[in-house]
């Protein structure tokens, strides 16, 4: 499976400005800039979609784990708060903080804490951002002859 987003940008990195869409549509021209990135402007910045895909695969993930195990989920709820720092001359994500809070009949705290923590490290969004190969299709419209 492929599922495709895209994002296009126009100006210099503080005034300018971007849009977002996805294939399924959901996402369609939301509008980010640096002020939603880097400030706290109101409106949708990369973080915040890492944090969507993230908790909504970490859910979809521990949900499967448990039901594979015989455990019926009523509800799995989470949150992600994605942490972007200044590091160096750049900013980089640095923490991801996945809250967690699940209604599950007949499971021992214990036992869900060990589905959570296998959740963590195995929901295919989590094993991507502990590295991923990264194919690059770079082109040129126009600029400089050489």
């Amino acid at each position: 499976m492929i599922r495709t987003a895209n994002a296009a940008w126009k100006g210099d990195l503080k005034s300018g400005t971007g849009s977002i869409n996805t294939e399924s549509g959901l996402v369609k021209d939301a509008t980010y800039n640096f002020a939603r990135r880097f400030e706290n402007e109101k409106g949708t910045n990369p973080e915040e979609l890492l944090g969507a895909a993230h908790a909504s695969c970490f859910a979809m993930a521990l949900s499967h784990g448990l039901a594979s195990a015989g455990f019926t989920p009523v509800k799995v709820s989470v949150e992600d708060k994605v942490k972007l720092e200044k590091v160096g001359d750049g900013f980089s994500i640095t923490t991801i903080e996945i809250n967690c809070v699940a209604d599950v009949p007949g499971i021992s705290e214990s036992e869900f804490l060990k589905f959570a923590e296998d959740t963590k490290k195995g929901c295919p969004v989590s094993k991507a951002l502990t590295g991923v190969t990264f194919i690059l299709n770079a082109k040129l419209k126009s600029g400089v002859s050489a």
